[in-house]
C-alpha cells in the first residue's frame, strides 16, 4: 500500500502530466485541423492505393463521386480543385465509387469483368479481376471484398499518422516543458518534501479540465534563481515523453490514486513553491 507521501507525489506527477498531454492534444488538433493533415493525408492514401500518384486516373474518378466527394461539384481535374477534401471515406462507400467509377454500362455484371480487363494499372487490373472471379456473380460480394481491401489499406495509413503525430506531440510537449520549465526531476524532489502542495488537487470532471493555470500551481516554471543545467534538461525530456501516453490515460489512472487517497488522511505542512 502506497505510504500518505508517496501517493501525495504520484498524484502531482500525474496531475502534470496529464494537464500537458490535454495541452498538447489541444495543440496538435488544432494545427492537423488548420492544415487539414488528416484529410491531406487520406488524399495521399487513396493515390497510393489506386497507383494514382498524378491524380489524373482512378483516385481522381473515386474523388469526385457523389459518394465521396459530396460537397463538391464532382467535376475536379487535379487536386487543386477539390475544395472540401474529406477526412474520412466510408469503406462501402469507397467500394461503390471504385466500380461506379469503372463499370461503362451499370448493372451489367459481364460488362464489368471486361471493363475491369480494359483497367491499364496491371496491378490494380490484377487485384479486380481476382475479386471479380471470387464473387460468384454477385455485385455485392464485390463490393465487399473492395471495402475489405480498402479498409486494411487505410489501417496501414492510419499507422502511419499516428506514428507522425505521435512525434509532433513530442515535439510540441517539449517545447512546453522548456517555455514553463516543467521538470519532471524537480517537480518530484519538490512534491517528495511538500507533499502537501499535492494535497490541495481535486479530481477534475473529466478529462478535458486541465487548464495551464491549474498546472502552474504545482513546482514548476521559472524563477531568477533558476539555471539551466543537463539534469533540468532531461526532466524536461521525461516530461515530454510521459505525455505521449495520453491525457485519458493519465486522467484515469489520477481518478484511481486521488479515490484512494480518499480513504486515507492528507498530510498536513506548508506549501512550497
Amino acid at each position: 500500500m502506497f505510504n500518505s507521501t508517496t501517493l501525495e507525489v504520484a498524484i502531482g506527477l500525474i496531475f502534470c502530466y496529464a494537464s500537458v498531454a490535454f495541452i498538447v492534444s489541444s495543440i496538435n488538433e488544432a494545427i492537423a485541423s488548420f492544415l487539414k493533415l488528416r484529410s491531406s493525408s487520406l488524399l495521399d492514401g487513396v493515390k497510393s492505393l489506386l497507383n494514382d500518384p498524378n491524380f489524373d486516373g482512378l483516385a481522381r474518378d473515386v474523388y469526385n463521386h457523389a459518394l465521396v466527394g459530396h460537397q463538391d461539384q464532382g467535376n475536379a481535374s487535379s487536386e487543386e480543385d477539390i475544395e472540401n477534401k474529406p477526412s474520412y471515406i466510408d469503406p462501402k462507400h469507397f467500394a461503390i465509387a471504385l466500380i461506379d467509377s469503372i463499370q461503362t454500362v451499370p448493372g451489367d455484371f459481364i460488362q464489368l469483368g471486361k471493363d475491369i480487363d480494359a483497367i491499364k494499372n496491371p496491378q490494380i487490373k490484377q487485384l479486380l479481376q481476382g475479386i471479380y472471379a471470387r464473387s460468384g456473380g454477385q455485385i455485392e460480394n464485390i463490393y465487399t471484398e473492395v471495402a475489405g481491401w480498402f479498409d486494411a489499406g487505410m489501417n496501414r495509413l492510419s499507422g502511419n499518422y499516428k506514428r507522425h503525430s505521435q512525434l509532433y506531440c513530442f515535439i510540441i510537449a517539449l517545447v512546453i516543458a522548456g517555455l514553463f520549465n516543467i521538470d519532471s526531476f524537480h517537480l518530484f524532489t519538490t512534491l517528495w518534501q511538500h507533499p502537501a502542495i499535492a494535497a490541495g488537487i481535486s479530481l477534475p470532471a473529466s478529462s478535458t479540465d486541465f487548464t495551464l493555470d491549474k498546472l502552474m500551481a504545482l513546482p514548476v516554471g521559472w524563477t531568477d534563481s533558476t539555471s539551466l543545467s543537463g539534469t533540468q534538461l532531461a526532466g524536461w525530456l521525461v516530461t515530454a515523453s510521459a505525455t505521449l501516453f495520453g491525457a485519458p490515460f493519465w486522467f484515469d489512472l489520477l481518478q484511481k490514486l486521488v479515490r484512494l487517497r480518499g480513504t486515507g488522511n492528507k498530510p498536513d505542512g506548508n506549501q512550497a513553491t
